[in-house]
């Protein structure tokens, strides 16, 4: 009677559930042909052929970051060498126009486009902003994202789509619905193994508050949650027909959750290594004070406060010894919580004495920058698992001695031997940090030298000229 009962009420949700799976295909396909009828009525260009239309996903693309300078340089790239190719740019910035935007680029980045630039503007990129989702973010942004790209495939629909910002959630809404060649340019996996082993290993840091690490319970949630999110992260990546990622870290992330090793890339960012290297290295004049200068944003991931602990331990082991010593923390604030960020590193400076020994320049202009680098002895960087690290590479372009993060882009790509030479430092935790300090203070000026040019010679790899050359070896196949 019990198999009878369960015979009738399985049969006819079985058919319910098959008769629902086909009415979602027959819905699907009716809109991607629908799409496509969209696309082939889409204007043609003046010769009566339509231009091939490349569209970039890139919600802040007048942010001003090292993501911004990926893309049009990207751009930039494809225009050189395609002549029937419009770049298209999925936008939410509504505050500016195109115009504004492209001459934003040229100001901050000195590049300068060769044709125009089509933007479509979007606006629901409040969407994808962290602050709507206060708890499971990582879903909140990613199935924001694909709202965000559904606006953007019904304004326009390109025939190659490249996220350059890493909303992963984008592409198969693109590939199959919009029927393009895809392609992205992660930064920055959104989840990674080691967020992964963060959650299991239970502990503390700005992506895992203490309430968590302290409860077993919530604990084990949040791995279950991230688990799951990281195989539907690995589906949706799966999808991409051409995979670039910015560093040997990345890659190695990304290879293990999206397993799409025939068709993934490193393809360094390119820095604007030229600018620094212009600035003239010679041995240090005898001075009275030796700076040690940061630069990164006022973003907790960059760990201000490991600088301004490890700088006061150095501190106190050289009290009355010359010359003196001054840390210069040079980054941008974007918002309110930055700029409360950068009040709780004072009074962490007063806490510990050293507030007359630290400067803080924010959003200071480049020619200030440039001026803080040429001055400075050490370049300092403290961020854990730093996907890339752009400020690194400006800092050995620059011609400061290097003492970044055992680990990351740093760790596996920027400060590593060159030609078998010393081109930086690497350290871990206060004490680390604080001893390689007081170890390349103790070099002689010529040693120091020595290094700075190693460093140097090291950084063409990260040029703009290395960067278009092995874009177009890994977008190629899109444009087959």
């Amino acid at each position: 009677a019990c198999f009878r009962l369960l015979c009738s009420l399985l049969l006819p949700a079985l058919f319910l559930s098959g008769i629902l799976c086909v009415c979602l295909v027959v819905l699907l396909w009716g809109v991607r042909l629908w799409i496509q009828r969209k696309k082939q009525l889409s204007s043609a260009g003046r010769d009566g052929k339509r231009p091939l239309l490349v569209a970039f996903f890139h919600p802040y693309c007048n942010a001003g970051g090292g993501g911004e300078r990926v893309l049009w340089c990207a751009i930039r790239t494809l225009q050189k060498k395609y002549r029937n190719v419009t770049c298209v740019v999925y936008t939410g910035d509504r505050d500016a126009t195109g115009e504004e935007i492209v001459e934003g680029a040229f100001r901050r980045f000195n590049i300068k486009l060769i044709h125009p630039v089509k933007f479509v503007f979007l606006e629901k990129r409040f969407l994808v902003e962290a602050s709507l989702y206060p708890h499971f973010t990582l879903l909140g942004q990613s199935l924001g994202s694909v709202f965000l790209g559904w606006e953007a495939l019904l304004k326009c629909v390109p025939d190659i789509y490249i996220d350059s910002m890493g909303y992963a959630f984008t592409i198969p809404l693109f590939k199959y619905l919009g029927g393009c060649r895809v392609g992205c340019y992660v930064h920055y996996p959104t989840i990674s193994t080691d967020m992964l082993s963060v959650v299991k290993n239970q502990d503390t840091r700005f992506n895992n508050a203490a309430f968590i690490t302290s409860s077993p319970l919530f604990s084990k949630f949040k791995l279950f949650y991230y688990y799951f999110f990281a195989f539907m992260y690995g589906l949706v990546g799966s999808c991409s027909d051409v995979v670039m990622v910015n560093s040997s870290w990345t890659l190695n992330h990304i290879l293990s959750l999206w397993r799409a090793g025939a068709c993934t890339s490193v393809v360094y960012p390119p820095c604007d290594v030229q600018t620094f290297l212009d600035i003239p290295l010679e041995v240090e004049k005898s001075t009275s004070e030796y700076s040690i200068v940061s630069v990164s944003q006022f973003r907790p991931e960059k760990d201000h406060p490991l600088q301004i602990r490890a700088f006061a331990k150095l501190l106190k082991e050289r009290v009355g010894q010359e010359p003196s010593l001054k840390l210069i923390l040079i980054g941008g604030c974007r918002n309110q919580q930055d700029e409360e960020r950068v009040n709780n590193l004072k009074r962490l400076c007063e806490e510990l004495g050293v507030s007359d020994d630290v400067v803080f320049r924010i959003n200071i202009p480049f020619e200030e920058l440039k001026r803080h680098l040429a001055e400075a002895t050490i370049g300092l960087h403290t961020m854990w698992n730093e996907h890339f690290g752009i400020g690194v590479v400006e800092c050995m372009a620059a011609g400061t001695v290097i003492l970044a993060h055992n680990s990351g882009g740093p760790k596996l790509d920027i400060v590593v031997p060159h030609e078998g030479h010393v081109t930086g430092f690497l350290a871990e935790d206060e004490d680390n940090y604080a001893e390689t300090m007081a170890y390349i203070f103790s070099l002689s000026p010529e040693k120091r030298l020595e290094i700075r040019e190693n460093a140097r010679r090291s950084v063409h790899r990260f040029s703009d000229q290395h960067f278009e050359d092995t874009f177009l070896l890994s977008v190629e196949p899109l444009f087959k």
